[in-house]
């Protein structure tokens, strides 16, 4: 079940509406417990389905059904992909055939005619396989058509073969650099790259295509994510962004990727605590939007919000970021938790443990759809609400459960301050009074200095913050904003 779960997690609400309608055109002799075990599974709940689903024990055919119902949503999958990047390539190929048809039948003006409209098509999408189908095609019949030039032909060729060998080469370095992270999450992703590129002998120009500068940056990004550093790896990825725009006005068909660089951009400026420029980032955004078709509109505008939420946050708006959060769908999982940290530092703990309440999936499932460290500060969130709402009972327990679940992911990266911040929460929540000795300052003050203010995270200043209002005895956005600031 745990596949049904995986899959489901990637599928929009759309999606999984046309889900539910394929399986009930699917479904025969009226079979519907596959449709009840997916309005379970939806629900999050996952105890005692055979006996929810057939009013008895029941596991070989609780078993089958959730095999049968994987199988149907793989089907599903698989279709709509076919669909959705297939259907421009099909059209493409089936030009291909018709013109080369056309061309034996000695109906050349015709054939001609579909070739240049399937080349001008191909070369709309990157096709480079059947771009080196036309060019052979057009190279064939070049001495019946005046206005090919063989010359030319040749050199489109020879051009669109360098092409597909770079776009090779580019998939293999990124899964080489993928790899290398794996096995070295702490190595600075920049050199990974510098290195790999060498090997693969790529280089980082214009030449590059708007989905290899996508894929770059969000290598880049991820690593910084994984290691809590955005500050190293901000210049690589200025140098990145700024070949991108070296090339000039970006067509339609690479839209999606222009905006997923802007937005990656603006996040790492936020992360880097570069506001004003995070904010001009997303101010471009909604302009290329505006631009744009209409379809990207739900892929970035909760996105732009959430980051745009945070933006005001930080520049003593907060008020402002809770009303853009709350005008956000609940169902934007980074908008709850920032809505939750908003209400937080206002001393909200009530709203926001309300907030907090309504995501009732379990990390397991919440680690598939967001990833461990988003889990990590949902975590850490709850623990500082319980403790702050004096539901003491539960800190202690969540205490050692956030030990055993992150400990080794922690040091894995060689992020043990995460784990020296939460000693320093149980002291506080086993001797309150201890906050303010110079030995508890000392301990802080060593934890957090490793760094500096400007290299620093936000998030992680964010929760440090909290402890020194306690130690301060101080209002806790006030103590966030002096951190932050630099």
């Amino acid at each position: 079940m745990n596949t049904i779960f995986e899959i489901l997690a990637v599928l929009s609400p759309k999606e999984k509406n046309d889900f539910k309608a394929y399986l009930r055109k699917r479904n025969q002799r009226g079979d519907t417990k596959n449709l009840e075990l997916l309005r379970y599974i939806e629900a999050g709940i996952t105890e005692d389905l055979d006996l929810k689903l057939y009013g008895k024990p029941s596991k070989a055919a609780f078993h089958a059904l959730c095999k049968r119902l994987q199988d149907v949503l793989i089907d599903f999958v698989a279709s709509k992909g076919f669909e959705q990047e297939s259907s421009q390539e099909l059209e493409i190929l089936k030009l291909v055939l018709a013109s080369r048809i056309f061309l034996e039948q000695k109906l050349y003006k015709i054939g001609f005619k579909t070739l240049n409209r399937a080349e001008i098509k191909a070369e709309q999408i990157d096709g480079y396989s059947i771009l080196n189908e036309i060019y052979h095609t057009k190279i064939q019949y070049s001495h019946l058509n005046e206005d090919w030039v063989l010359v030319d032909l040749v050199g489109k060729y020879e051009r669109n073969k360098s092409l597909s060998h770079q776009d090779f080469q580019l998939n293999m370095a990124y899964t080489s650099i993928k790899s290398a992270i794996k096995q070295h999450p702490v190595k600075p992703i920049h050199e990974l790259v510098t290195q790999t590129f060498s090997e693969f002998q790529l280089k980082l120009n214009e030449d590059l295509t708007y989905k290899s500068l996508y894929q770059l940056m969000v290598i880049t990004a991820t690593s910084a994510k994984l290691q809590n550093d955005f500050y190293t790896v901000t210049p690589f990825m200025m140098e990145v962004f700024e070949v991108l725009q070296q090339k000039g006005e970006v067509p339609e068909k690479y839209r999606y990727y222009h905006l997923s660089m802007l937005y990656l951009m603006a996040s790492t400026e936020f992360r880097n605590k570069r506001f004003k420029a995070s904010s001009q980032l997303i101010d471009e955004m909604e302009k290329a939007l505006e631009d744009s078709r209409k379809e990207y509109s739900p892929v970035f505008s909760n996105k732009m919000a959430v980051l745009r939420a945070l933006n005001e946050v930080y520049t003593g708006n907060p008020f402002e970021a809770i009303t853009i959060l709350e005008n956000t769908p609940e169902t934007d999982l980074n908008k709850m938790l920032v809505l939750i940290m908003c209400l937080f530092q206002q001393n909200m703990f009530s709203e926001a443990y309300g907030y907090f309440k309504k995501m009732t999936r379990s990390d397991d499932w919440y680690e598939k759809k967001m990833g461990w460290t988003w889990v990590l500060k949902r975590n850490i969130i709850e623990i500082l609400l319980l403790i702050e709402l004096d539901k003491l009972d539960m800190v202690l327990n969540r205490l050692q459960r956030f030990r055993r679940k992150f400990t080794r992911k922690l040091k894995s990266i060689e992020e043990n301050r995460v784990l020296t911040f939460m000693d320093l929460v149980k002291t506080y929540y086993e001797n309150p009074q201890l906050v303010r000795t110079k030995a508890f300052e000392d301990r802080v003050e060593a934890s957090f200095k490793r760094i500096g203010r400007v290299q620093e995270d936000i998030f992680v200043m964010s929760f440090y913050a909290w402890l020194r209002s306690k130690m301060e005895d101080r209002n806790l956005y006030d103590v966030t904003l002096d951190m932050v600031v630099v």
